[in-house]
């Protein structure tokens, strides 16, 4: 992923509060010698204490032989998305027609050593983990081996500990372009109020000056 210095995030705070907010993304996983990556979607509880995600996959997953070959893993996060036409990023100097359409994206990629977890005890406390995450408010049994509602299933998952080794972040929201232009864009993506507009334009203003 290009990360031009001026879609690079200000600290690890801005990347973090974000991933915080964003718990499902795509896993790949290095395919077979000649054969493209294995790629699957997924939730996931990201801790940023102990550098790490953890989330859970179906036994018969194709995945678990590849990350046993390689653990060498890749967790992409996408969102706050929004297609920016060319005329709102035209230069004030310049016509309207000569402005060039982007893509305005968030995006955090976390290079991770995959890690499997079997042993039933810290499988339940793993899925515990994405339960406190998810659930916060309850409303669900803790999982514990061999009891109800969740031991019986236990056999039927395998957990997974995904140690963070690197981050890219990318917060790409025209930070090359000047205020006026910005500005204009934030004012445009406010009045078309389509699918993520709101969030790019909120990654605008909170940007500004960076």
């Amino acid at each position: 992923m290009l990360i031009h210095p001026w879609d690079a995030p200000r600290d690890d705070g801005e990347w973090q509060t974000w991933l915080a907010a964003h718990d499902f993304g795509q896993l790949a996983v290095n395919g077979p010698a000649g054969e493209p990556p294995l790629v699957q979607p997924l939730h996931f509880a990201y801790d940023a204490d102990r550098g790490e995600a953890v989330t859970h996959l179906a036994r018969p997953n194709p995945l678990w032989p590849a990350l046993e070959a390689n653990p060498r893993v890749l967790l992409s996060v996408v969102d706050d998305y929004a297609f920016v036409p060319g005329p709102w990023q035209a230069d004030p100097d310049d016509p309207p027609e000569h402005g060039v359409p982007t893509s305005f994206y968030a995006a955090v990629q976390l290079h991770c050593t995959a890690h499997v977890v079997d042993d039933p005890v810290e499988k339940a406390g793993l899925l515990n983990r994405q339960l406190g995450h998810f659930q916060p408010q309850g409303g669900s049994s803790r999982a514990a081996p061999g009891e109800a509602p969740y031991g019986r299933l236990l056999s039927g998952i395998r957990g997974l500990r995904l140690e963070v080794t690197d981050v890219r972040a990318k917060f790409k929201y025209g930070g090359k372009r000047t205020e006026e232009v910005r500005d204009r864009i934030a004012t445009a993506l406010a009045g078309r109020a389509g699918p993520g507009d709101t969030a790019a334009r909120e990654h605008i203003v909170r940007r500004r000056g960076t």
